[in-house]
């Protein structure tokens, strides 16, 4: 039987993994080709994202989901996720780290944390036990099938973006070191500005398909629902 919050909660993971890796992407370009961080330098400046993470997927879990359920929390991460890629097109090569990228991967962060965790418990909730393993591997399947979408879709997306960049503005000979920045830079934020959209879109898709309420009140409601429906006793046979 099809479950409405099953599959809003794949398709939530599907876009979460989809903006997370066009993030540790594009992002990860900028540090190391614009700002000059090294490698060690680049993970390290991803730690407050992913302390976010934590705190926002504790936070949602243990005490948002049982009061909740996962419709409000899921969209609303959308939508700052949406907010936090907005804010990452304002990045320029002159942009720096504490005042451009801090604080959009802070609420970036916050927002994957409120989208994936309510997500994967949704999408395991009341499954039986011998399809738990399958209703597990649907989770990470969509995280690594928005992954890999993410990659191709926003790689191909900033390559056509710098590449016409560079064709508009290119009088003959090989571009200079600060006009290949900023055509790179232009790029990014051409990707920044589709991710945001994506999630737009995905918060009213799953703002749609979630039900109300928390799981257990759902569960309950769906238990009475099937044992009045089994007590009605069917009526006569017209003659």
């Amino acid at each position: 039987m099809l479950d409405r919050n099953r599959g809003a909660a794949y398709l939530s993971i599907l876009i979460a993994g989809c903006g997370i890796f066009g993030i540790f992407l594009f992002v990860t370009y900028f540090m190391q080709l614009t700002l000059g961080f090294s490698p060690v330098v680049t993970g390290l400046a991803f730690l407050p994202m992913v302390a976010m993470i934590m705190i926002a997927s504790n936070l949602s879990n243990i005490v948002l989901m049982p009061r909740f359920g996962p419709k409000p929390l899921v969209t609303v991460g959308m939508l700052l996720a949406a907010g936090g890629m907005v804010w990452l097109t304002r990045i320029s090569p002159h942009s720096s780290f504490a005042a451009d990228l801090l604080p959009p991967l802070l609420i970036v962060g916050f927002s994957l944390g409120m989208i994936i965790a309510p997500s994967i418990n949704t999408g395991t909730f009341g499954v039986p036990l011998a399809d738990a393993g399958v209703a597990s591997a649907s989770v990470n399947t969509g995280q690594q099938l928005g992954g890999s979408i993410g990659t191709s879709l926003f790689n191909t997306i900033a390559t056509s973006a710098t590449a016409a960049y560079l064709t508009a503005r290119l009088a003959g000979g090989p571009p200079s070191r600060a006009l290949t920045e900023l055509a790179l830079v232009h790029g990014y934020v051409r990707a920044f500005w589709w991710a945001a959209a994506i999630f737009v879109v995905g918060a009213v898709v799953v703002g749609l398909l979630f039900r109300r309420g928390p799981l257990a009140q759902q569960a309950v409601q769906a238990q009475r629902a099937t044992a009045a429906a089994g007590a009605v006793e069917p009526g006569p046979v017209p003659q």
